[in-house]
């Protein structure tokens, strides 16, 4: 089975523009929660959200194609530019023609899709974009992508909620451990935050409400959590077959080890309670590497900070890491939930604070719920050498996903 490297990074999310910024604001566990600015929220119960401020999509891509490309293929295709970049992928095209994109979306094109709907409706069908389709339609970032750099692999968006950009990593790996290919553009991208979006998650009871401190409102595992808050961004990982990353002297961050799924099986967007999926998918992506628990140096959980998803989360790891435990944190209490870029971004984390040897704490983590008091939390930033570390990412409709990446 061929191995499988990570050669290039890159992302846009509510505290950074690219990398280098994301590993400043990680390590000074800067806050990307603010009050909404890109619509008026004054009238709904929520109204703190991540966005990305002041992004200029012409830096990425001519004018014509910004007017054609949605929020989330713009952020999605700037975070594939900084990727390519960093891989050194431009300057060889030996791969491109089996070259896979598996970079998808959760949610798609919501910020096309209520502005064409509102043209329909107040004005008819005449005045809506002939782009309307393919603006909205989840798989169109892993096809953008493809037009973009010429690459005629296998090109799908595998859509899993919230577990996207790991369902994402893992099939790009499959795909390189089959021969497919020997290079994968990986991961995910979301940019829900508007009207509809945040309407829907906080009718659903999912979101905090803590409008009067936004900076505070992010609380994985918290025992006063009241929600998630809703972000925007995009990660894009680039993975290779070691064999051809080394035959052209690309950098390399790491090796993805280890990769499980799993289904609850439970509820359409609850958790199950018990933890069963999320323990599955964990067990699994050990056993697939051959790892050992005490092996893995720190967890970047899912840690959304809804109450059930939290406690689920916490009893998997308590049913699996027995006798050992890993530093356990989450990134969400820094940027928010970003959704189907999620697992990318703080797979993107991880891999910066292991390469920086830091790892970053969960500032609003004052008193953890009663049944997860025996994690080893990371509540203020520490100088700590990471080696292994484990992500996990769990999806509505029970659709669960964990890596294993070494950081070398």
């Amino acid at each position: 089975m061929k191995k499988i490297v990570i050669t290039g990074l890159g992302t846009i999310n509510p505290v950074a523009k690219n990398t280098n910024e994301f590993s400043t604001a990680l390590r000074e566990e800067k806050s990307g929660i603010d009050v909404i600015k890109s619509f008026d929220s004054s009238t709904i119960p929520v109204k703190i959200a991540g966005e990305v401020k002041d992004f200029s999509p012409k830096l990425y891509m001519d004018r014509r194609k910004a007017k054609k490309f949605d929020r989330f293929l713009q952020l999605g295709l700037a975070a594939t530019k900084e990727a390519f970049e960093d891989a050194g992928l431009n300057a060889v095209d030996d791969w491109k023609e089996s070259g896979a994109v598996t970079v998808s979306s959760g949610i798609g094109g919501v910020h096309t899709e209520m502005r064409e709907f509102y043209e329909l409706y107040k004005n008819g069908p005449r005045y809506v974009s002939p782009f309307l389709i393919p603006m909205i339609i989840t798989n169109m970032m892993a096809g953008v992508i493809a037009m973009e750099y010429g690459l005629n692999g296998p090109n799908f968006a595998p859509v899993s909620a919230c577990a996207s950009s790991l369902h994402s990593l893992i099939i790009g790996a499959m795909l390189i451990e089959t021969q497919k290919c020997d290079v994968a553009i990986t991961g995910g991208v979301d940019a829900a935050v508007t009207l509809p979006g945040i309407i829907g998650f906080s009718n659903m009871m999912a979101l905090s409400k803590r409008n009067d401190t936004p900076e505070k409102a992010s609380r994985p595992f918290d025992k006063e959590r009241d929600g998630f808050v809703m972000s925007e961004g995009s990660g894009v990982i680039i993975l290779e077959s070691e064999e051809h990353a080394l035959k052209r002297n690309a950098p390399i961050y790491g090796y993805l080890l280890g990769y499980g799924m799993s289904a609850d099986a439970h509820d359409y967007s609850a958790s199950d309670p018990n933890g069963k999926g999320p323990a599955l998918a964990i067990k699994r992506a050990l056993d697939s590497g051959k790892i050992s628990v005490d092996q893995i140096d720190l967890i970047n959980t899912h840690g959304t900070g809804t109450p059930i998803g939290d406690n689920s989360e916490g009893k998997a790891i308590q049913s699996v890491f027995v006798n050992h435990k890993p530093l356990i944190q989450s990134t969400k209490s820094l940027i928010g939930h970003t959704i189907a870029g999620s697992g990318s971004i703080e797979t993107i984390a991880g891999i910066l604070q292991a390469k920086e040897g830091f790892v970053h704490g969960m500032p609003n983590l004052k008193e953890p719920d009663d049944n997860l008091k025996d994690l080893n939390f990371v509540y203020q930033k520490k100088e700590q050498k990471i080696k292994t570390f484990m992500k996990n990412s769990f999806g509505f409709g029970g659709q669960n996903a964990s890596i294993i990446v070494e950081v070398v």
